[in-house]
């Protein structure tokens, strides 16, 4: 992620302390640190790392004036007359210096990506493709429920065919006919069946990811954190509390737009009333975008902001998936069996002399690999056969609603006639 991405600016004024005075200018977030820029020099006066910060607070300026302070190190930064509002970006900056604390890439992660190993990088690697992996197939997996719901409604649509066709074969039959009973008793038999089947249906989803988030809902200046929690079945935002504000089921979801990398809107269209649509800032928003797009991939759109992002993961990943699984298979047949050849048709030779250039990877990195290496194979052939198994049922769904659809066509003719 480009660490000169900025995430948001707003306008306001700085007190320089070297000439005792305020000076307007922008207040910049980027991912990792905070900027200013003064409006009439184009002087960048504040530039430090959100790692950097101690504290954060509202107070008062001359007791007159609300102001926001930065405590960066053993300096006082002053920021006032912020727009839209101080509770606004109090609230962000916060946010994302809380979880600049939290992740990996918090206080000295400068100093400990320089003293990562290439194992540790490619460890870190396949975990993320494991991770996704894994939250593909919890999506299949709920749409194979789901498909398993259709063809059981399908089912009892077939059994309430099949009595509709005795009621009106009784209906059709002479008044002498004398087998007018046993038609009657059949649906009796068969309906405690049926009710049983359908009180089977159990819908236990579980949760693929749930962030931090700050909520804006519709064009509203105040913000609010949150959380965000993605389901397979949809979306979920609720407030500090876990008490929800909105459930977004997939049917239910019109357009999610992605701005930057780090902030979304939601929008559900309505006739004859306001849309419901909510704006979501997070500094985790890169690692949900991915599933998002997954589930709502005729949905969700990229803007201008937002390219460079999608660019990036889209263009350059589809080589760069299948060198990690080259560089994985290499390393470890360097480390395991370090005289035999890796590579195969390129020559031995070769592939000797790039294994010496690259740096060696520890035991227990390969160990790790290969068993991250198995899981993504499993997970591999599940979701092949999940997809198989999704795409006989589409067949049978599809034959179900023909066979049901000439059923009832035929029933209303015959209902005409009776009519």
């Amino acid at each position: 992620m480009n660490e000169d991405i900025r995430i948001h600016s707003w306008p306001c004024s700085y007190y320089l302390d070297t000439s005792k005075q305020w000076v307007s200018g922008r207040l910049s977030l980027t991912p990792v640190a905070i900027k200013f820029t003064a409006d009439k020099t184009g002087e960048l006066l504040v530039n430090f790392h959100l790692s950097s910060i101690s504290e954060i607070k509202k107070e008062a300026s001359n007791l007159i004036f609300s102001s926001l302070t930065i405590l960066e190190k053993n300096t006082k930064h002053w920021f006032s007359s912020l727009q839209p509002s101080r509770n606004v970006v109090f609230n962000i900056l916060e946010h994302f210096w809380r979880e600049q604390l939290l992740s990996s890439q918090g206080a000295g992660a400068e100093a400990s990506a320089l003293q990562a190993t290439k194992g540790k990088e490619l460890v870190g690697l396949m975990t993320g493709s494991q991770k996704r992996l894994e939250d593909t197939a919890k999506v299949l997996h709920y749409q194979g429920e789901q498909f398993d719901n259709i063809m059981r409604g399908l089912n009892k649509i077939e059994g309430d065919m099949d009595v509709a066709d005795r009621l009106l074969t009784e209906l059709e039959s002479p008044s002498w006919w004398p087998f007018s009973s046993k038609l009657w008793k059949a649906p009796l038999e068969t309906k405690p069946k049926e009710t049983a089947t359908v009180s089977d249906s159990k819908n236990q989803e579980g949760i693929i990811i749930r962030i931090p988030v700050i909520i804006t809902h519709r064009t509203d200046s105040n913000v609010k954190p949150g959380k965000l929690t993605l389901f397979a079945s949809g979306l979920e935002i609720s407030d500090c509390n876990s008490q929800v504000i909105h459930r977004f089921d997939s049917k239910d979801v019109d357009d999610i737009r992605v701005h930057t990398p780090y902030e979304i809107s939601i929008r559900q269209r309505f006739i004859g009333k306001p849309d419901t649509s909510y704006r979501l800032l997070s500094a985790k928003m890169p690692e949900a975008i991915p599933i998002l797009e997954m589930q709502f991939s005729k949905k969700i759109q990229f803007l201008e902001d937002a390219l460079g992002f999608v660019g990036a993961r889209k263009s350059p990943q589809v080589d760069l998936g299948t060198s990690i699984w080259q560089a994985a298979t290499g390393l470890l047949g360097g480390v395991v069996q370090p005289g035999s050849p890796v590579g195969g048709r390129d020559g031995p030779d070769n592939d000797q002399i790039q294994l010496q250039k690259q740096e060696k990877i520890s035991q227990e990195e390969a160990k790790e690999l290969k068993q991250i290496l198995k899981k993504l194979k499993g997970l591999a052939l599940e979701t092949e056969a999940e997809l198989e198994r999704q795409d006989e049922a589409l067949d049978s769904i599809t034959t179900s609603v023909d066979r049901a659809t000439l059923n009832i066509d035929k029933q209303n003719r015959r209902i005409k006639k009776l009519t």
